[in-house]
């Protein structure tokens, strides 16, 4: 063979590799059109985060896309405006600071179907609703939309993503209802709504969300029970509907739940005795307080009991501090005031440490570190 030939052959077979290569080497060009309309409908002034998107390759070297090592789809877009560090190649940029950026999430993301992953959070300036079509990516694992002024309402069809790991839709703008089909998401281990506006019930059936470890609706409009089926999910650890409107009692049942650490119901409008079984449970974080609760505080504290935090002030508790808490393992903060209790407040361990505010506004407590009990006291208790 000459040196023609030779030449010719190495450039056949380099056209040949190139062709080959390319559909594997680069992303899909639907895909990268997908991603220039999606970056079209945003603006980030500070940090030249979109700079790197050149080229057609969205699978080289693009700040925040990565793709499948196989198919060379877009698996993942993860943009965060919370910190951007200032090692980061992609940024124009020597500082870490927050991040900032103005626009809408353009419904052209729902053409990459094998999206797994998608964080657009704390850029505080997006604006505009979640495109529904958003619930036809059936590979969606992890949401994250949080820290924006995202407004509208969360796509209906939501339960459709059963691949759902996380959704995470924080501090927004968000109104309208829980979607009742919300409830299929099988595979839900975290959900996150709070700080938003939205309204209506817990669904009824919330329950059917068997892997889920964590909740925070609070800081919304919510109104109604607290769904008894709440207390069904053997994985949850950490429930927070407070600064709501829930209205109704607390059940027993959810001081039986055998993981739950944290119960955060503050600023509602619940009403009835305080079960005795949170009373008695493993929570470490308890907090009833600035509701309508009535009843005695129940006498069932003991050595397993370890409370970080135990708030039940700002209700309409009666009768004396049990004398149980005495025997607990460990109080670190707590907080019995504005209530209409009475009585001697118990000496030892947690109480010697307290402080007035753990206990003023009420009825006719006396002792340490209130003022000493007289005979006024025993009056009043007697009354």
């Amino acid at each position: 063979m000459g040196r023609s030939d030779s030449a010719v052959y190495a450039m056949l077979l380099l056209l040949i590799i190139t062709l080959v290569a390319s559909p594997v080497e680069s992303c899909p060009p639907s895909e990268w059109a997908a991603l220039m309309a999606f970056k079209a409908a945003l603006t980030e002034p500070n940090f030249g985060i979109f700079n790197s998107w050149r080229g057609t390759n969205c699978c080289y070297h693009w700040y925040g896309i990565n793709c499948d090592p196989t198919t060379r789809r877009v698996a993942d877009i993860t943009l965060g405006g919370l910190t951007i560090a200032d090692h980061n190649p992609h940024v124009t940029t020597n500082r870490t600071a927050t991040g900032y950026m103005t626009g809408y999430i353009s419904p052209s993301i729902c053409k990459l179907k094998q999206l797994s992953t998608l964080t657009i959070s704390e850029w505080k300036g997006i604006s505009g609703n979640i495109p529904r079509c958003i619930t036809t990516l059936s590979l969606l694992q992890f949401i994250d939309l949080s820290g924006n002024i995202i407004s509208g309402k969360v796509p209906y069809n939501i339960g459709h993503l059963t691949q759902l790991t996380v959704l995470n839709l924080a501090d927004n703008h968000i109104s309208g209802r829980i979607p009742r089909t919300l409830v299929n998401l099988k595979n839900l281990m975290i959900l996150d709504l709070r700080n938003n506006a939205m309204e209506g019930p817990i669904p009824p059936d919330f329950g059917k969300l068997k892997k889920l470890n964590r909740v925070f609706l609070s800081h919304n409009r919510i109104t109604g029970p607290i769904p008894r089926s709440i207390s069904s999910i053997y994985s949850l650890a950490d429930i927070d509907l407070s600064l709501n409107r829930l209205s109704g009692s607390v059940h027993k049942s959810l001081g039986q739940m055998p993981v739950l650490d944290s119960l955060n119901l503050k600023y509602n409008n619940l009403t009835g005795k305080i079960p005795w079984t949170l009373l008695s449970s493993r929570i470490s974080h308890l907090d009833l307080s600035r509701n309508m609760l009535s009843g005695d505080i129940a006498d069932v504290f003991g050595e397993r009991s370890y409370f970080i935090n135990l708030d039940l002030s700002h209700n309409n508790l009666i009768g004396f501090i049990a004398k149980s808490m005495v025997s607990v393992f460990y109080i670190g903060h707590l907080d019995l005031s504005h209530n209409n209790l009475c009585g001697p407040i118990p000496r030892g361990a947690p109480f010697n440490h307290l402080q007035p505010p753990s206990f003023d506004n009420n009825r006719c407590l006396c002792g340490h570190p209130l003022k000493p009990c007289t005979h006024h006291h025993h009056t009043r208790i007697k009354l």
